[in-house]
């Protein structure tokens, strides 16, 4: 018996046949590429490091299923201009900090911190316990989800060009200052002025200002500004932790699959983690080059803080009474506080003791 043999095109069919009517087990995953801006200047270090550092960690996990392209401020939108790039859809992304939104939403910016407000971990739990939901609810009517990514840790009071000696030096003084410590320092006298970061060294330089609070003395140092104000206050009553916030559209993250939302998620916490483990360590040798180099640490006179603390408590309670979302997250915040607060105390006078010990070695 004679067996014929499927010639070339046959068996070319027969194959192509095989392989579609198969599942396939390789798919083309589709790429999505979003846009992030950010408030902060190229490689600032802190929070434009971090920006960099986060980017950098969902294009490697994603691999390559989501791609991220990172701007400096003011390359594609300006600094204080992220927020709404976000909300109307311009960009995807954005890294920023929620203290800078104060004027569209008064309480945004407990999700950075505020005057005498939690420290970095106390804040983060907050965040994790009841804090994520309300900043959800906040932002939703923008079309926005928010995440916390990256802290620079708590900052200092400023650096100045004269030394305060009493409440009385506020009067009139200008200071670049974001957050609710501007508010504090308004109702002492002092007249505060939003400035981008970029833009902070300059107005100090040409005297726009006479004082600036930005962050903490690495950051601080990165834009020179111990090079024209010499007096470094503390302590930063106003800034008591340094969070930062990736914003995402919406839209964008609803249509995201879980794994790409989970993806995100975690290199926000994992950004947060290092952040503030960077700003710890280079707070440290910053603040002791800075001094070297001629900077002047001073404390905060008694009056001005305990007119500050009142002052910052008038401000929350002004917050509360806007609107019912703002009196929740007012509530909630101060809620954290009460639980935290003698927990931290503890935490501080054990390292008050520690310090004490190790510059007195040889008293018994």
């Amino acid at each position: 018996m004679t067996i014929a043999r499927p010639n070339r095109r046959t068996a070319i069919v027969a194959a192509t046949a095989g392989v579609l009517g198969a599942p396939s087990v390789v798919r083309s995953q589709p790429r999505l590429r979003w846009r992030c801006v950010t408030s902060w200047p190229k490689n600032l270090i802190g929070p434009g490091v971090s920006a960099a550092r986060l980017v950098s960690r969902i294009n490697t996990m994603s691999q390559g299923e989501l791609a991220v392209d990172l701007f400096a401020a003011g390359e594609l939108v300006p600094a204080l201009n992220v927020f709404d790039a976000v909300s109307n859809g311009t960009v995807e992304m954005g890294h920023t900090a929620a203290l800078f939104w104060q004027g569209k939403l008064p309480a945004a910016p407990l999700f950075t911190t505020a005057p005498f407000g939690l420290p970095p971990t106390a804040h983060a739990a907050w965040i994790d316990q009841e804090g994520q939901s309300l900043w959800d609810q906040l932002y939703a009517p923008f079309r926005l989800k928010a995440f916390l990514v990256g802290n620079t840790g708590p900052s200092t009071a400023g650096w100045f060009r004269k030394p305060i000696t009493s409440v009385e030096d506020l009067a009139g003084l200008r200071i670049r200052v974001t957050g609710l410590g501007g508010e504090v320092l308004k109702r002492l006298g002092a007249t505060p002025m939003v400035i981008s970061p970029s833009e902070t060294y300059q107005a100090l330089e040409r005297g726009l200002v006479d004082a600036a609070e930005f962050l903490a003395p690495v950051n601080d140092a990165a834009l020179g500004l111990q090079r024209v104000a010499p007096h470094l206050a503390f302590p930063g009553f106003n800034k008591p932790n340094g969070a930062s916030e990736l914003q995402i559209g919406l839209p964008h993250w609803s249509a995201l699959p879980e794994h790409l939302k989970a993806i995100i998620q975690t290199a926000c916490r994992a950004e947060h983690d290092e952040g503030l483990a960077d700003a710890e360590r280079g707070n440290a040798a910053a603040l002791r080059q800075v001094v070297a180099a001629g900077a002047q640490p001073m404390l905060l006179p008694n009056d001005v803080l305990e007119k500050a603390a009142s002052a910052a408590a008038d401000v929350l309670a002004a917050i509360a009474g806007r609107d019912r979302i703002s009196q929740r997250i007012i509530e909630s915040y101060q809620d954290a506080m009460s639980l935290s607060g003698p927990w931290f105390q503890a935490q501080n006078l054990q390292r008050l003791m520690a310090f004490r010990k190790a510059s007195q070695p040889n008293r018994p």
